[in-house]
């Protein structure tokens, strides 16, 4: 079955001019970032067709002429063209908003060849644009969509503040940046995310990780500076970061805090997959009176190297004995080797500028380069 890549054009493959919204012209054309380099090795390297769906409107009217439209699109493809990039389809609309033309996006009556056709793989295919209306499309076809903008927030519906016309649009975009970098590597790599549910008479913990996020924080452990500690994590580290963490905190923390790193451990050792393509090693960093320094590696071996020592009994609820417990259960179920020191004077900023430290190994180490997919070890294993 052929996968399919159905691309917007304006605002996707192009910038869209920002006053009228039509690129008429040679001098108003200008590709979107880095969006030749992906393309191509998109085109090169995966299977899938390519499809232009586009809104061009009222293309071929006194307000938007035809001899104003082919000089800029044609340079454009013939531009693609030389870089390995073909479409196997162009689809342009021409209707005007107001028209409800069952060929305007988000409509699919462009594209109704690809629907319930045995041939092609709606489920496993995408469509990447700039709008909810890109989106919309992707979901009426059945298949997938990738949005370039920073987040999902435009696709929320309309009652909500949001730009959606439909609900569930949210659930069908699997992927939301303004980086091709990020397209290609999704595309060609997967995504890295993981889930674990870890559930004992002591703790019921759920935490869920996605390496290639952009720092957004769900956490409630009962423990309101290891929230903070565990925010580190996902805010410097470039990582969407859940973490909902039930506890016997009548009894004490412990349970909490050694079942939440193991819990956060597994899920970095699931998300990583393969490992192919990774950093794998990781970083020091100064907060005012203290240097921290974390240094990583996703080598498959567990080991802590631990020297820091505190004199206060907690910062916070948190007691300071649990620092070296939280790192070394951590350690273990990533199966990572983890060496931390830290100096200093007050506690506070010590525990904080290692979470911070924690936080840009991970980053640094977690890096993928699908230019260079390859394990990163002589042994041929990690």
């Amino acid at each position: 079955m052929k996968k399919l890549l159905f691309i917007d054009r304006d605002g996707t493959l192009v910038i869209e001019p920002p006053v009228d919204y039509q690129l008429d012209a040679l001098e108003k054309l200008e590709f979107y970032p880095k969006v030749m380099r992906n393309l191509g090795f998109i085109r090169s390297k995966l299977d899938f067709e390519f499809v232009m769906v586009t809104n061009q409107d009222g293309l071929g009217t006194a307000s938007f002429p035809e001899e104003t439209f082919w000089p800029a699109h044609n340079l454009m493809m013939k531009t693609l063209e030389g870089e390995g990039i073909t479409f196997d389809e162009v689809c342009i609309d021409r209707s005007m908003p107001e028209d409800l033309a069952p060929t305007r996006k988000p409509r699919t009556g462009m594209l109704t060849k690809y629907l319930d056709n045995p041939d092609y793989d709606l489920a496993n295919s995408f469509v990447i644009g700039d709008r909810p209306t890109d989106v919309e499309l992707a979901k009426n076809l059945g298949c997938r969509a990738i949005l370039l903008q920073d987040d999902t927030a435009c696709l929320k519906p309309k009652a909500e503040g949001g730009e959606a016309a439909c609900e569930g649009l949210e659930s069908v975009c699997m992927l939301a940046t303004k980086d091709w970098d990020k397209i290609a590597e999704f595309l060609f790599a997967g995504e890295r995310k993981a889930e674990i549910r870890r559930t004992t008479k002591e703790t019921d913990i759920y935490v869920a990780v996605n390496l290639d996020g952009n720092g957004a924080c769900d956490i409630h452990t009962g423990l309101g500076f290891f929230d903070h500690m565990l925010e580190q994590i996902g805010k410097h580290g470039g990582l969407d970061l859940t973490v909902r963490v039930k506890g016997d905190l009548e009894v004490d923390e412990h349970h909490t805090i050694e079942d939440t790193a193991l819990a956060l451990g597994e899920c970095l050792y699931r998300a990583l997959g393969s490992k192919r393509g990774i950093e794998r090693y990781g970083y020091a960093l100064p907060m005012d009176d203290c240097l921290c320094q974390v240094c990583l590696d996703f080598g498959g071996r567990p080991w802590l190297v631990w020297d820091a020592g505190f004199k206060r009994e907690k910062i916070g609820e948190m007691p300071t004995e649990m620092f070296l417990h939280f790192f070394k259960s951590l350690s273990d179920a990533a199966r990572m080797n983890l060496n931390i020191k830290a100096e200093g004077q007050n506690e506070h900023h010590k525990i904080e500028g290692i979470f911070k430290a924690l936080a840009r190994a991970l980053k640094m180490a977690v890096k993928r380069d699908i230019y260079h997919y390859e394990l990163p070890s002589s042994k041929g294993v990690l």
